[in-house]
């Protein structure tokens, strides 16, 4: 089966997504717990896909999110301004004074160095976007008048609480019933599920959601965290990737969900926090398509690049229908942008085509 993608023409937006967007605080090269300073900048994993294809890609997109409207809300907000994002359809929740009911998420990471892992550590308990519940959001009007092309969301909006799925699958059956691609990132997080069911409750609700996606995206942990399909001779440390046994879980992966019209996953061998193997792998009708393999690429921060895989991906089935090119694509981005700090893409179309034909790292003047 291959992606029929609407006209540009006939859409308002060439990408909807949604999902929760924090606040991030970046020690830079401090821990989160010695710290004096942050830099802040905006995130979130399906957010991310957006900013990504409206900044690097210059496709228009916008993002279904909920926000409270007080100082940091608006802080966010003019984030997602300065990403090109559209922001029309947040909805603004009212602030009760000190966020004992509602609040703005927020997300400290490290970038790690060396030997020293990455660390995350998320205060986002009561957050507006965890509170969307069916019937806050109208999606008819969204995918039956504005238009859109493709609609993208994932497992992190998914593990916020007991309604966010319901959500999901709600704007799931809008876009379907009016042509738009459902893409979905698996996007795992353990502490989301923590105290919630854990991988059980991951399981059953991201196999819930599954028979909806047209295409899926994961990393080498996700597939077998959220929808059970383990990876043959997988290490806990997933060290020492072997691309086959990927593809036979992918060949189950499809024989259980016939409605998976692509399957995209990174793969990233972490040999220290600055230096990982990186590629990926998609199907698309009945064929394989191996990225650009990099092994040794250096690291700067690498939250944010699945998210500008996937970004990179869209991109490359939306303007080139070639599955080859958009794995490339999603590589290539997802590459570059973990080069840079913060969880977005700071890189240019004109970046992600040279290092896809083959571009070295010297100095441009």
């Amino acid at each position: 089966m291959s992606l029929k993608i609407k006209n540009s023409s006939d859409c308002k937006l060439d990408l909807l997504s949604l999902g929760e967007v924090m606040l991030r605080l970046d020690p830079g090269e401090e821990r989160i717990h010695t710290a004096r300073s942050f830099r802040v900048w905006e995130g979130g994993g399906e957010y991310n896909v957006a900013r990504g294809l409206r900044r690097c890609f210059g496709m228009r997109t916008a993002v279904v999110t909920a926000l409270v409207d007080n100082p940091v809300g608006r802080l966010i907000e003019d984030f997602i301004l300065q990403g090109g994002v559209d922001s029309s359809l947040v909805k603004w929740v009212p602030f009760d004074g000190i966020g004992k009911i509602v609040r703005n998420g927020l997300n400290f990471t490290e970038r790690g160095y060396g030997i020293r892992g990455a660390v995350g550590c998320s205060d986002r308990g009561h957050s507006a976007a965890s509170q969307l519940k069916k019937g806050d959001v109208d999606w008819e009007t969204i995918f039956g008048q504005m238009g859109v092309r493709w609609f993208h969301t994932g497992g992190i909006f998914a593990a916020l609480s007991e309604s966010t799925p319901e959500v999901i699958l709600e704007a799931m059956l809008y876009a379907k019933a009016n042509g738009v691609i459902i893409s979905y990132d698996l996007n795992y997080r353990p502490s989301l599920w923590k105290s919630i069911g854990g991988k059980e409750r991951a399981r059953e609700v991201n196999q819930a959601i599954a028979p909806q996606v047209d295409v899926m995206i994961g990393n080498e942990e996700d597939f077998s965290a959220c929808l059970g399909f383990e990876i043959e001779g997988v290490d806990a440390n997933l060290s020492q990737l072997d691309v086959s046994k990927f593809k036979r879980m992918i060949e189950k992966a499809v024989k259980t969900y016939p409605n998976f019209k692509a399957v995209a996953t990174t793969l990233r061998e972490v040999k220290t926090a600055t230096v990982n193997d990186w590629g990926a792998v998609c199907w698309y009708q009945d064929k394989f398509h191996e990225a650009v393999h990099r092994p040794d690429l250096e690291i700067l921060d690498r939250v944010g690049g699945g998210d500008s895989f996937a970004s990179g991906l869209i991109y490359g089935f939306m303007n080139t229908g070639d599955a080859q090119k958009a794995v490339n694509y999603g590589a290539a981005h997802g590459a570059l942008a973990m080069t840079t700090p913060g969880d977005t893409s700071m890189v240019t179309l004109k970046e992600v085509e040279k290092l896809m034909g083959g571009g070295s790292a010297r100095v441009e003047r």
